[in-house]
């Protein structure tokens, strides 16, 4: 299947590694120009050139910290300098820490705000104009799975995930005239190093995995590619008639029927 991203400019954020990695790679082996941002610029510059060397198209970094306001709107303005316009922004960021909710003062809540729900806005609000002026685009935000179903020690995460499913619907309302869709991809378990440092320390990772795994009906921890498969197919031509949703990637583990 042609996905048309062929020369489609896409921002990926939290970009260096994990989820964001694998999109920016799966983008790029389908064509598109691909601008990755994340805060260790040694990091991202590895993985801009990984993924330029495995897929022959250009991938740009540009350092960024997303819950810094000043800097994610230089970021947005240097992306749509570097190529003239920008169709696809996948919203991403680092999940805030997990402990129960008496253990979170104001500072903790304040940053969870600033890192998991401000930065998918005005990342959106900074990209509009640009997908207006192009008659189309792709925003993506990846949330997680506890939207649809509590995980314990989650309230910081929970909270401001559940502020982006209320807020991509809204916006999927009022950027539809524009060709603009907006959906949300929530993951379950993923193989990514976040996953990793939730095992006990004094476990064998391996066993400790097929542990996590008995309640996953496809009996398996899932793998970043095809989480990025996923979104692939959201930013391409032919998803075009889907917005305002969001889309779970966990193997079936979540059993909540809405």
């Amino acid at each position: 299947m042609d996905l048309k991203l062929n020369n489609k400019v896409a921002i990926v954020l939290a970009a260096s590694k994990g989820l964001g990695k694998a999109i920016a790679l799966a983008l790029s082996a389908e064509g598109a120009k691909v601008i990755i941002g994340a805060r260790d610029e040694t990091e991202l510059t590895k993985t801009a050139l990984e993924i330029q060397t495995l897929t022959g198209n250009e991938v740009i970094a540009m350092p960024v910290d997303v819950a810094d306001g000043n800097q994610i709107t230089n970021f947005i303005r240097k992306a749509a300098d570097a190529f003239g316009r920008i169709d696809i922004l996948l919203n991403n960021a680092g999940g805030p820490p997990f402990n129960k909710f008496e253990n979170f003062d104001d500072d903790a809540w304040q940053k969870a705000f600033e890192l998991n729900l401000l930065s998918v806005t005005r990342a959106s609000r900074l990209v509009l104009p640009h997908m207006q002026k192009t008659g189309g685009g792709r925003i993506i935000n990846i949330i997680s799975g506890s939207v649809k179903s509590v995980l314990a020690n989650s309230v910081l995460s929970t909270s401001m995930r559940m502020g982006i499913v209320g807020m991509a619907k809204l916006m999927a309302d009022e950027f539809g005239p524009y060709n603009i869709t907006v959906n949300n991809v929530a993951p379950g378990m993923i193989l990514t190093d976040r996953l990793k440092h939730t095992l006990p320390k004094d476990a064998d990772p391996e066993e400790a995995l097929k542990e996590r795994a008995k309640n996953i009906p496809l009996g398996r921890i899932g793998k970043p590619e095809e989480l990025a498969a996923l979104v692939t197919f959201l930013a391409s031509e032919q998803a075009a008639y889907i917005t305002g949703t969001t889309i779970q990637v966990d193997g079936g583990a979540n059993r909540s029927i809405f």
